[in-house]
């Protein structure tokens, strides 16, 4: 992504569970991208946890995107995001960020957070493009270069249908 974060055309893609198969293609992503990637065994070994979820978005049958979460209680937790340069700003990272909206729920889930690098500008507008706000520094957050990072954040907001529902219920009891 370039520092004047625009979204080019809109590709749609299928958004399902990493497998096992998809390592080699999320790999090369995650090489291409990053100066300082997960190794395979990172990978691995965060997808072992029980509430850490890895998804792919896949472009017929090539794997174009990948996003690593963890499920906590009241949130869910981007470990790692990414999408192919060759498919920047096509509306697939939003699709995985609007699937990650869709779970969220005004009675369990309410925000999503991340940690983003502060020298990685374009992951901070695109969050910030996709309804995420930086809510704290995290100073020397990053050991291997001792970088800071933004803790980002997004916020479920019920709809009005939802929050009419809530309404009707208390006035029921």
């Amino acid at each position: 992504m370039s520092a004047g974060y625009t979204q080019k055309r809109d590709l749609r893609v299928h958004i399902r569970w990493m497998i096992r198969r998809d390592m080699p293609e999320v790999l090369n992503i995650e090489q291409g991208l990053y100066d300082y990637p997960w190794s395979e065994e990172d990978f691995l070994r965060c997808l072992r946890q029980r509430n850490c979820i890895g998804m792919v978005a896949e472009l017929g049958e090539k794997v174009v995107g990948f996003m690593i979460y963890e499920l906590h209680k009241t949130k869910l937790h981007i470990l790692n995001f990414a999408v192919h340069p060759e498919h920047a700003r096509q509306g697939i990272g939003s699709q995985m960020i609007n699937k990650l909206i869709s779970k969220l729920s005004s009675h369990r889930r309410t925000r999503i957070t991340l940690e983003v690098r502060e020298t990685n500008l374009d992951a901070q507008l695109f969050f910030r493009h996709e309804g995420f706000r930086a809510v704290q520094i995290l100073r020397h957050y990053y050991p291997d270069t001792d970088e800071d990072a933004y803790l980002m954040q997004y916020r479920y907001v019920p709809s009005p249908e939802e929050i009419a529902s809530a309404v009707d219920s208390v006035a029921r009891l």
